[in-house]
């Protein structure tokens, strides 16, 4: 049961659509597929605990407990099943969501997902770590401090993890994304029911390169 009140944006009608923003965003980052999609689907672009309007709580701030925070929401909502589109961390949501409550899920999109840190392109994430530890002896309060403890320590998932789902995924990154490109065709490897989708771009796809990024997930969701 949910100890907060997640804020969302719900438009259009007919089977639901789940968006998951990636660290430190909010469901306005899916600007471009809340209008695009809910011709077709009821779409739900939820705010994570602690992001956007969404209310912090007391609970830990990991991408597990954001896993259980929207199979909590679907529950309340009466969401038997979903398609779950997640960006970046949003994506990391939903693989635990799919390992946890599998049977909630119809279709699974990653975009620039990981299965741990070191799938990070070194550019990005040393410096991340070097702040985060940086905060962690001069500035403990720092509000940005949870953010950045989630792209140092998480997500941890495992080969054999991956593998135990049998959802159909569309695995997707740009070719210029902070993801290393050998990495997110690992995830696409280990995913039994995967198809791979590499498009012209950055980490920030489905925000930049929406018509092209639109266009292969409706395909797939209508495959």
């Amino acid at each position: 049961m949910l100890d907060i009140r997640l804020h969302y944006e719900e438009k259009g009608k007919g089977f639901p659509l789940i968006l998951l923003h990636g660290n430190g965003e909010d469901h306005t980052y899916f600007v471009h597929q809340i209008e695009y999609f809910s011709q077709y689907y009821r779409v739900i672009a939820l705010d994570s605990r602690g992001h956007g309007m969404s209310e912090r709580g007391s609970k830990p701030f990991t991408i597990a407990q954001f896993g259980e925070d929207v199979y909590d929401f679907m529950e309340e909502q009466g969401i038997e099943k979903a398609h779950v589109l997640g960006f970046s961390d949003g994506g990391n949501i939903a693989l635990t969501l799919a390992l946890n409550h599998p049977e909630k899920i119809e279709k699974m999109i990653l975009s620039g997902a990981n299965m741990y840190p070191a799938g990070v392109k070194k550019s990005i994430q040393i410096p991340l770590e070097l702040e985060y530890y940086w905060m962690c002896l001069f500035n403990k309060n720092s509000k940005k401090k949870d953010f950045y403890a989630l792209m140092v320590h998480e997500p941890r998932f495992t080969k054999k993890q991956l593998s135990q789902i049998q959802i159909p995924t569309l695995v997707m990154a740009g070719n210029h994304d902070m993801i290393q490109d050998k990495h997110t065709r690992l995830i696409a490897q280990c995913l039994p029911n995967s198809k791979l989708c590499i498009l012209e771009g950055d980490h920030f796809i489905a925000n930049k390169e929406y018509v092209a990024f639109n266009t292969e997930v409706k395909r797939f969701l209508e495959s």
